[in-house]
C-alpha cells in the first residue's frame, strides 16, 4: 500500500467549550485534488488550518512526508508551510505596494533564495501560467480574476508537493471562478501537486477527484467523484 503524502490521526481541536473537531482521521495522496465541504461551523476550515500546520490539534498527529508536523515547533512549522506547502485565499492576500512577479517572488526570497532568481523564477511561473502581460502590474490595477490567478502563481513558485485553498473562487462570478479553478486543477495536475480545497460550492467541489464532507467535526462522507466535465 502506497504511503499517504500526509495523514491526519484523531486529530481533535476545541475553541474553549466549542469543539471544532473530533477524532478526525483522513489520508491525502501526492497529486491528489480534495474538496472538503460542510456547513458553516461544521470545522471544515479548522481542518485545513490544522493540515497545512496554521494551528496545532488540541490531541492526535498530523503526518506529512515522514514526520510528525503537529509536534514541531511554530518556527519549524513556518518554515515548512513556505518551502514545502502553497496557499490560495479567497481574496487572493497579495501585498498592494508590490508588483505581480514580486508577490510571486516573495516565498522564495523568505526562503533565501537570492532577489534576483526569485524574481526570475517568478516570471517563468507567470509566464507558464499564461501571466506574463500582469507580471509589473500592481493588484489594484487587475481585475479581481487576474489577481486571482496571480495567487495561484504565487501558491505555485516553490513547487510545492500541497496547495491548500480556501473558497479560492469566493469573492469571484461564477464565470471567473470557472476560470480560476480550470487554472488551478490543470496546474496542479501538471505538477502532480496535491491540491486540498474548502468551499461552499459543490460545482467548484466538482473540479477535484475526491470530496470529504465535515459535519459538527467529524468526517460524516469521503468519496470519490466522477470526472468532472470541463466545458
Amino acid at each position: 500500500m502506497t504511503t499517504p503524502l500526509m495523514s491526519a490521526h484523531s486529530i481533535t481541536k476545541s475553541y474553549g467549550r466549542v469543539v471544532a473537531l473530533r477524532d478526525v482521521d483522513l489520508t491525502i495522496a501526492a497529486g491528489q485534488t480534495l474538496a472538503i465541504m460542510g456547513p458553516s461551523g461544521s470545522g471544515k476550515s479548522t481542518l485545513l488550518h490544522c493540515l497545512s500546520g496554521v494551528f496545532t490539534p488540541d490531541s492526535g498527529d498530523i503526518h506529512y512526508d515522514g514526520q510528525v508536523i503537529s509536534s514541531l515547533s511554530d518556527a519549524k512549522r513556518s518554515h515548512l508551510r513556505l518551502a514545502r506547502f502553497g496557499f490560495v485565499f479567497q481574496d487572493g492576500q497579495l501585498l498592494d505596494e508590490l508588483p505581480a512577479r514580486e508577490n510571486v517572488a516573495l516565498p522564495l526570497m523568505l526562503t533565501g533564495t537570492s532577489r534576483s532568481r526569485a524574481l526570475a523564477q517568478a516570471d517563468a511561473t507567470l509566464a507558464r501560467l499564461g501571466l506574463n502581460d500582469e507580471r509589473k502590474r500592481l493588484p489594484g490595477d487587475m481585475s479581481g480574476g487576474q489577481a486571482q490567478r496571480v495567487a495561484v502563481a504565487r501558491a505555485l513558485v516553490t513547487n510545492p508537493s500541497i496547495i491548500f485553498a480556501d473558497e479560492p473562487t469566493g469573492a469571484l462570478d461564477q464565470a471567473t471562478g470557472h476560470e480560476v479553478m480550470q487554472l488551478l486543477v490543470q496546474t496542479v495536475e501538471m505538477s502532480d501537486t496535491a491540491l486540498v480545497m474548502v468551499t461552499h460550492d459543490a460545482n467548484v467541489a466538482g473540479w477535484c477527484h475526491r470530496l470529504v464532507e465535515i459535519r459538527d467535526g467529524r468526517v460524516h462522507a469521503d468519496r470519490t467523484l466522477k470526472e468532472a466535465s470541463r466545458s
